[in-house]
């Protein structure tokens, strides 16, 4: 792999800490703004490194490696929130631009530290505590009830790391974790069963001249832990609640100095007494997020694109959405590992949708990919969309 090679002008080149498909999908933008892009990577086939020239093999947690990296880069992001402290340390030591900066990436990092932040700027959470002990875990199920959401603080992702759990022996391999080095150090991080109408999220992006722009909110859809389906904008949403929603992730995004592109996950809920329509935070995610990919197609401003014009300090693109729908279902791996055939059908099949596939070996489970379509009959785009999942799955055939 070669170093990045600025083009004519001045113009910057953007370095992405992770080779996998998030930084793979800022390639076509970086080329498009012009800018120059480069990528440390797990391994010379990772997902980024097979469309980004400059890809220069090395491990996120190994500081020489990552400076080595950095020097040639005029500003270091990220493709995911798990860089080491020391690393992210030296980086800041060596004064490179760091977007996120450290001191806002760890509320992702940390989902006990998030937890605090943002119940002190007043953002709607679930009930939660800490718990390092059988009888704390006892004590927070006693004031809200059986089952609880049991998280490890770190390292937990795409539904890894949590566990819903109806008694506390469930969680005494947790317990006997906490205090030793690793995901559980600091505790068990405890959150009340939320009982919600559906699944939410707010994709924010903020440059560090505090411009900031915000998408509109979108349905998620869960299976197993793993998002499968996103409707944007979200479907027969209440306007109060979607402002409510979107002030919520712009407050975060100031309080917290948010610097890029990231996503608030939330929970849609309904007031015991009143009924109103509510949300709850589940999770930060500090970076471009599956429940953008819908605007890489259906905004004006992807949030690719945004994420690079942010970190660079950029005038922010309009995140303004180009048809009144638009569906992404993930494209999960199947039984059927060459998808060339099956890309091509669905080409012919339907020539409005849009494929991204992430150059990934399909394994059953993996997230290879996903399909946008756009128009204005939201079950009919469902239905494509979900197919063409499906077909290239090879849950279905025809």
């Amino acid at each position: 792999m070669t170093s990045p090679q600025r083009a004519p002008g001045g113009f910057p080149v953007v370095g992405i800490i992770g080779g996998g498909q998030l930084a793979r999908m800022c390639a076509g933008p970086a080329s498009e703004l012009a800018i120059g892009l480069s990528v440390l990577a797990e391994a010379p086939d990772a997902a980024a490194a097979q469309v980004v020239p400059s890809s220069p093999v090395g491990d996120h947690r190994d500081v020489e490696a990552v400076l080595a990296f950095a020097r040639d880069c005029d500003v270091v992001t990220f493709d995911h929130e798990h860089v080491p402290d020391e690393v992210l340390s030296a980086l800041v030591a060596a004064g490179v631009p760091l977007h996120p900066t450290p001191d806002a990436l760890v509320y992702a990092q940390d989902k006990l530290r998030m937890r605090r932040r943002l119940t002190e700027i007043g953002v709607a959470c679930p009930a939660w505590a800490q718990a390092r002990t059988a009888d704390q875990v006892e004590a927070f199920a006693a004031r809200v009830g059986w089952p609880l959401v049991a998280k490890t603080p770190r390292g937990g992702y795409d539904g890894k790391g949590v566990r819903v759990v109806g008694t506390v022996d469930e969680l005494q391999d947790w317990l006997d974790q906490v205090g030793a080095p690793g995901p559980l150090a600091d505790g068990i991080l405890l959150e009340e069963r939320v009982e919600f109408v559906r699944e939410l999220a707010v994709l924010i992006a903020r440059s560090p001249s505090n411009q900031a722009a915000a998408w509109p909110v979108v349905e998620t859809v869960q299976t197993d832990g793993i998002c499968t389906e996103v409707l944007a904008p979200a479907p027969d949403l209440d306007p109060g609640l979607a402002a409510v929603a979107t002030e919520a992730g712009l407050r975060i995004a100031e309080s917290l100095q948010v610097t890029g592109v990231f996503a608030v996950e939330m929970f849609e809920v309904r007031d015991a007494e009143s009924g109103a329509p509510s949300y709850v935070v589940n999770e930060l995610a500090m970076r471009p997020h599956n429940s953008g990919h819908w605007s890489m197609d259906g905004a004006v401003t992807g949030q690719f694109e945004q994420h690079l014009r942010a970190v660079l300090d950029l005038p922010l693109g309009a995140p303004t959405p180009r048809e009144p729908h638009t569906v992404m279902a993930n494209v999960l791996g199947g039984d059927y590992p060459e998808l060339y055939p099956a890309y091509r059908h669905l080409m012919a099949r339907d020539p409005g949708l849009k494929l991204h596939l992430y150059g990934k070996t399909v394994r059953v489970g993996r997230k290879i990919g996903h399909v946008n379509v756009s128009g204005t009959d939201l079950a009919d785009l469902r239905e494509r969309a979900r197919h063409a999942a499906d077909y290239l799955a090879g849950v279905i055939t025809e």
